[in-house]
């Protein structure tokens, strides 16, 4: 099968979270099960050309924006621990910026941005003489790709029996822009923006309404998002448009690339372990704790829950707020963070680190391999949110043997099992309604799983049981395409 990934961004190259994981991990496994799959992305500022290796081809892209054409450079590369392609496509004045979206707030332009990349997806195929099966869009940065698919090139001859697969990872971030711009640079024009039009929400254009109602299957990153996302609570305004389209809406559990995040071999990490030598653990996690400039008489063995997340409201951080303080100061415990973003979020965690100098760690901003040493140090794994698509971190953990305190939501339902101390089943702490209480009910089970021994160990050995592997996640969706090219 020729397949096509279409994504703003792909790890290891540019990554603001698990969205690059994700096309990273199904491009290596597409091409591991012996499909032809290319990648096809913006050339960011952040990508180190050099490092990865990226060559320049002799070709100059020709790209419609409304009634002018711009034109495009393109750089070839590989995926990493595979043979697939890698497309840079190249426009300084829309990719070379210092983040992928502008930050604190989009770009302005975002909008064009993103119908530049979308367009410009037909015009590498063609210069590539590549035929593709299918295109797989991932998020609204790329929905207009299967507008443009199932309009302008649906009628020639290299598209015309390709499937297009939508994947939302998050329905909160959905690209509502003004229609007279978009609807000019995408060269539909205004007549085709009017009340219930597949463009419009809500008076503006919906790049999120716009992949769904244009895709021939949509799948979300997890089986329970895509049933919670039909419902008010969960929809963002889109409920009507996802029952609509219901019958065509899928959910993938996302996977983990295990060659990356897995103790046994993980070089990020001071010390390897297995299931079967899963007292080496402890090593990584003194080893941090005395990095922090900690000793064997701050009692090293203190129950250490660690974080690593986006710092915004999605991620549950208001109701962990007033027991984290509380914890911190009566309950013996450690918390250790690694994440960014909202500045009141930001404080509140440096008042924490300045409060609790020996008990709290916290470090702003991403590090990749910061992030490993804390799922390999850490007892737990906090991830309180108040939704949660798929999340990858409680599968990353659960692999470490770090266990997930998890709020019952999205994917978190289909990875993390609570455990029955009577039945010594499950692998983490689970809590069902978004409240602060709940939340300090299942940190207290969790103190006393720590507290017992043998219970301890067995959660542990649970966990690192737990196999989600990226190639379950690409045999789905290659089921997925299946099932869209029967409907072209």
């Amino acid at each position: 099968m020729n397949i096509i990934i279409n994504a703003f961004e792909v790890s290891p190259f540019a990554k603001t979270g698990g969205l690059a994981d994700v096309t990273y991990s199904l491009a290596s496994e597409f091409d591991a099960l012996g499909h032809n799959v290319i990648v096809i992305m913006p050339k960011l500022k952040s990508i180190n050309i050099a490092s990865h290796n990226f060559q320049k081809l002799d070709y100059k892209l020709e790209i419609q924006m409304g009634f002018s054409t711009e034109f495009a450079a393109i750089w070839e590369g590989v995926v990493p621990n595979s043979k697939a392609k890698v497309y840079l496509v190249e426009h300084d004045e829309y990719y070379s910026r210092d983040s992928i979206y502008g930050s604190p707030e989009e770009y302005m332009d975002n909008d064009r941005r993103f119908i530049f990349l979308s367009r410009a997806v037909f015009e590498v195929a063609k210069v590539l003489d590549f035929t593709p099966d299918v295109i797989h869009a991932h998020d609204y940065h790329t929905a207009f790709t299967l507008a443009f698919l199932k309009s302008f090139y649906r009628l020639e001859e290299r598209f015309s029996k390709c499937a297009g697969v939508f994947t939302i990872h998050n329905l909160s971030f959905q690209g509502k822009y003004n229609p007279y711009r978009v609807m000019d640079f995408s060269s539909f024009g205004m007549k085709e923006f009017y009340e219930g039009s597949w463009f419009e929400k809500d008076g503006v254009v919906n790049c999120m309404k716009v992949g769904i109602m244009f895709a021939d299957k949509i799948t979300t990153v997890s089986p329970n998002y895509s049933n919670e996302i039909r419902m008010a609570y969960y929809s963002e305004g889109l409920q009507n448009e996802l029952n609509e389209r219901g019958g065509d809406i899928i959910g993938v559990l996302n996977g983990v690339y295990y060659p990356d995040w897995n103790p046994t071999s993980d070089k990020l990490i001071a010390h390897n372990y297995t299931p079967d030598t899963i007292e080496i653990k402890k090593q990584n996690k003194y080893d941090f704790l005395k990095s922090y400039g900690l000793n064997e008489s701050d009692n090293l063995d203190m129950p250490l829950f660690g974080m690593v997340s986006r710092l915004t409201e999605q991620k549950g951080i208001d109701i962990i707020k007033e027991k984290l303080d509380y914890y911190l100061g009566n309950k013996n415990i450690r918390f250790l963070l690694l994440g960014s973003g909202q500045q009141d979020y930001v404080e509140f965690f440096n008042y924490l680190k300045w409060k609790y100098p020996k008990n709290a760690f916290i470090n702003i901003g991403y590090d990749e391999a910061l992030a490993h040493r804390i799922f390999a140090s850490s007892d737990f794994i906090m991830v309180p949110s108040r939704f949660e698509p798929c999340g990858l971190t409680q599968m990353y953990a659960l692999k470490y043997g770090t266990i997930p305190l998890v709020r019952a939501t999205g994917g978190l339902v289909d990875t993390v099992s609570e455990y029955n101390t009577e039945t010594m089943e499950g692998t983490g702490f689970v809590f069902n309604n978004f409240h602060k209480d709940d939340f300090a009910y299942a940190l207290e089970r969790a103190l006393s799983v720590y507290a017992s021994p043998k219970d301890w160990e067995k959660l542990k050995q649970n966990a690192m049981k737990e196999d989600f592997s990226s190639v379950r996640q690409a045999v789905d969706y290659i089921e997925v395409f299946k099932w869209a090219l029967e409907k072209t």
